[in-house]
């Protein structure tokens, strides 16, 4: 399942890096104190915010959940690097945490569980007027409940307020 995750998230951050070839600059793009909203698809699938700077360090939220018993948040100081002179691509890069918890309801023959620890990510992010299309791979190391790495990560959309 690991590698799946893997070779999936390496296929998305190419084919966002292929993207960012084709697209023309666009005028209008952020600006400080700019906020993204939008939605990321992958491991975790989920709701992304960005508090935009230009000029040091970005924050970085993304919560998932099931409306049944599962909800995770991941948040990173985000760092930024333009790729050429246009100002369209970028790569990102920080460090962050997360806290995820499965609620086991009444199901006594499974214990509740919660996993807090430290992550990264390394992304690269593609601007078409205000919108971000981007693509992240977060290595995780779970340090409560237990001791676990994973990598997570995947594609998203963000647009710019």
């Amino acid at each position: 399942m690991n590698e799946l995750k893997e070779k999936l998230t390496i296929s998305c951050l190419t084919i966002v890096f292929f993207l960012s070839m084709t697209f023309v600059p666009a005028q209008a793009q952020r600006a400080s104190g700019d906020v993204g909203i939008g939605v990321q698809g992958g491991s975790p699938t989920g709701l992304s915010i960005r508090f935009y700077r230009p000029d040091g360090m970005n924050l970085d939220l993304l919560a998932a959940w099931d409306l049944d018993d599962f909800f995770f948040v991941n948040g990173h100081g985000l760092f930024e690097s333009p790729l050429g002179n246009e100002g369209i691509a970028h790569v990102f890069y920080g460090p962050g945490a997360f806290i995820g918890i499965r609620d086991r309801g009444d199901d006594e023959t499974l214990d509740n569980e919660i996993g807090i620890g430290i992550s990264g990510t390394l992304g690269l992010g593609v601007m078409i007027d205000k919108l971000e299309i981007y693509g992240r791979i977060t290595p995780r190391l779970e340090l409560i409940e237990e001791t676990d790495i994973d990598i997570g990560g995947g594609i998203g959309l963000r647009y710019y307020f």
